[in-house]
């Protein structure tokens, strides 16, 4: 898991191929541009998901884990908590993977949370279960999807 400044983004590019599209991607943009819904970069193999988060409490969030994309989740405005835990800590699942979606929910509870600011993002790679949307207040975030490195 990575939490920085957009700002400091470009230290993050020599990890995967596609790190620098997508950086520039979200510095392309002005807050009033990112209207929810899938927004193409690359095919499937880069995209951003724009979205507007809800309040939501921490109990209310559940761990998950992605085996075929890396998030990239960047908070546009307002403040978001993200849960993290070692996904090979996780040892509830609450269903089997879903190669559909991409996605496995675990009821495990999170090791740590970080306070995502406006301007920040976080990296979650498959590794990484992760329980994000957390706020007390409505959230705008954009999630960058990124197909892991064997597909590129």
């Amino acid at each position: 898991m990575i939490l920085d400044s957009l700002q400091h983004a470009d230290r993050y590019a020599a990890l995967h191929p596609g790190f620098a599209q997508a950086f520039a991607f979200l510095r392309s943009q002005r807050p009033a541009d990112f209207e929810p819904g899938r927004v193409p970069i690359d095919g499937d193999r880069l995209f951003a998901l724009p979205q507007l988060v809800p309040v939501r409490r921490r109990d209310q969030a559940l761990l998950e884990a992605h085996q075929r994309y890396i998030d990239i989740q960047y908070v546009v405005s307002g403040h978001e908590e993200m849960g993290w835990r070692p996904r090979l800590s996780c040892i509830q699942p609450r269903d089997a993977f879903d190669a559909q979606t991409d996605v496995q929910f675990f009821d495990d509870l999170p090791d740590t949370w970080v306070s995502v600011l406006p301007g920040t993002f976080t990296v979650f790679f498959p590794e990484d279960a992760h329980a994000p949307s957390v706020a007390s207040a409505p959230v705008q975030k954009v999630v960058v999807k990124i197909a892991i490195a064997s597909a590129w």
